[in-house]
């Protein structure tokens, strides 16, 4: 049922899209600020009607986004051996794609609603044309994903066993072969040289450090932090972290790193796309990464004060 009334609203937002899809095919085809005819006058009134249809659009993509991790959660308690979100995600080969797909619409809306907002700001309008063509990129995605969801959610087994987080995270899974102490040096190094970027506000090198820290951070957090937030040497689950019986810490920790990553990466990409500089977004991202540093850190160190050993 929860499914099904997802993959509706899912279906209602795309023909929203799609609707504004077909109004932009139309604007920027005829697009001219400095014409004074009708139908420049009729292609400006038919913009602010598209952008009002997009920003209810995002919005919900984005609290979609919350629902469907909610629903794995749900999900859990139904798919036979699952006991979180892992054994759900994985449960078909569908899952994981889906995920990475959602988040990087995700950050794809996020630049998206950025430029926007610029292009609004702006009597001239100067980035109407950049920033449609994003959102044909991103509606493209939107109707990948909603087939990948049909994949998905019709592909859940409900008879057959899954396999549970203890077994889909098992050792030896460390990139590169790292060491679980190699890993961790690499996070903190990491973090602290995004912050001095931050500070010095070198937006190329800021934002090829927030990807490598994206892919190191996962991976600290999920073999390494997480096990003090279970405090279980072998309990190695990036979702387990997300439910009640561990205050739901885990949407601090991933919510905090995400948002830190967005607000690293954004500047460079605005500068691309609209040659201004919106470096300010810098000062959240280090904020952002602060705060999932200090909870991860916390777990570590309350479990040494607590029993004056290391996991």
């Amino acid at each position: 049922m929860r499914s099904s009334f997802f993959l509706l609203i899912e279906l209602i937002l795309i023909v929203l899209m799609a609707i504004s899809q077909v109004n932009i095919v139309t604007i920027v085809r005829h697009w001219d600020f400095n014409a004074t005819t009708p139908l420049q006058y009729a292609l400006e009134k038919k913009n602010y009607l598209v952008n009002t249809i997009l920003y209810f659009t995002v919005t919900c993509k984005v609290i979609l986004f919350l629902f469907f991790i909610q629903s794995l959660n749900a999900l859990a308690g139904i798919v036979p051996g699952a006991m979180c979100s892992a054994g759900v995600v994985g449960s078909n080969h569908y899952g994981n794609a889906l995920l990475l797909l959602k988040l990087l619409l995700i950050f794809g809306f996020g630049l998206w609603l950025i430029v926007n907002k610029l292009d609004l700001a702006s009597i001239t309008f100067p980035y109407l044309k950049r920033k449609y063509i994003l959102f044909t990129l991103l509606f493209v995605g939107v109707l990948g994903e909603f087939v990948l969801e049909i994949l998905y959610f019709s592909n859940i087994p409900l008879t057959v066993p899954v396999f549970c987080c203890s077994v889909v995270f098992q050792a030896p899974r460390l990139p590169f072969g790292y060491t679980q102490t190699l890993l961790v040096l690499f996070f903190y190094l990491l973090f602290g040289t995004i912050l001095l970027l931050n500070y010095l506000k070198q937006t190329m090198a800021s934002f090829t450090c927030n990807l490598l820290f994206l892919f190191i951070a996962y991976y600290a957090i999920t073999y390494f932090f997480g096990l003090y937030i279970y405090e279980m040497p072998n309990h190695k689950c990036p979702y387990c972290m997300l439910q009640k019986e561990y205050y739901y810490i885990g949407y601090l920790i991933w919510g905090s790193l995400f948002l830190g990553i967005f607000f690293g990466i954004m500047p460079f990409l605005i500068e691309r796309i609209t040659q201004k500089s919106y470096v300010y977004l810098l000062k959240y991202s280090s904020i952002c990464l602060l705060i999932t540093a200090i909870v991860c850190s916390f777990y570590v160190v309350r479990y040494y004060l607590m029993t004056g050993v290391l996991l």
